[in-house]
């Protein structure tokens, strides 16, 4: 038995919790023990950039955000179980990084 650590990072929170959970169900089905997922903080990326790029009229600003949401979930398994979590079709939108140990 190792010890899988599966980060996953995405902007959409949906696609974000419906990996999380094919990943709690497998989990629940072979009767592996689970930890997660724990929600990490969620990195902001802002920006602010003048409207006007000629520099005449008002001082007026748009403010853009970028979310970025973050969870992280431990498994305790096999190797039969890791390949049934790496076989999940996971949108092009989630970052995953697994780290075992």
């Amino acid at each position: 038995m190792g010890k899988a650590r599966i980060k996953l990072e995405s902007q959409d929170t949906k696609e974000l919790d419906s990996v999380c959970s094919q990943i709690s169900d497998i989990a629940k089905k072979s009767g592996v023990q689970l930890k997660g997922p724990v929600p990490l903080p969620t990195k902001r990326l802002k920006i602010s950039t003048r409207r006007t790029p000629c520099g005449d009229g008002s001082d007026t600003y748009e403010k853009w955000e970028l979310r970025i949401h973050k969870r992280l979930i431990e498994v305790f398994a096999d190797d039969r179980v890791l390949r049934d979590v790496m076989r999940i079709r996971i949108p092009s939108s989630v970052n995953v990084e697994m780290t075992l140990g």
